[in-house]
């Protein structure tokens, strides 16, 4: 089904892009959404007239998501944990601890935002990706201390 993106979204398109997705996709996320509007002749010709204030509305969510940079680079995320003698964690940080740590600290960011390349089961320093919008991410460093 072709459809025509009013949002900007992660690995399927930028604003305006005519880009092709499942029906069920469609159907069930992102028209309720309203992050996209069917192909066709009407609404080709109402998304020109909306145009603008959905460029205002991406051109918002853009500062926000640099906003949200600048407060996480600020930010010093450190978690103490028990561990053996090898310095492993018993277990590891899940991305839902780092999510609620951001939270406690007054900054919200989804999980589809948060990336762990690599599994946190060790004492010491590791990275982490925070990417809110498109081309705007910020990698982290996360401290995890013996008990």
């Amino acid at each position: 089904m072709k459809v025509i993106l009013t949002t900007t979204i992660k690995n399927l398109g930028k604003l305006g892009d005519s880009v092709s997705v499942k029906p069920g996709y469609a159907r069930n996320y992102l028209f309720p959404n309203n992050m996209a509007l069917r192909e066709n002749k009407k609404n080709t010709e109402y998304y020109e007239k909306i145009k603008d204030e959905i460029n205002k509305n991406e051109e918002k969510k853009i500062k926000d998501a640099r906003d949200l940079v600048q407060k996480v680079k600020n930010i010093k995320i450190i978690f103490n944990k028990e561990a053996d003698e090898k310095e492993q964690l018993y277990g590891s940080i899940s991305k839902k601890e780092i999510l609620d740590y951001l939270l406690e600290h007054n900054i919200k960011i989804k999980s589809d935002d948060l990336l762990i390349r690599n599994q946190i089961k060790s004492i010491g320093d590791h990275k982490v990706e925070i990417s809110p919008y498109d081309d705007i991410s910020v990698e982290v460093s996360i401290s995890v201390n013996k008990n």
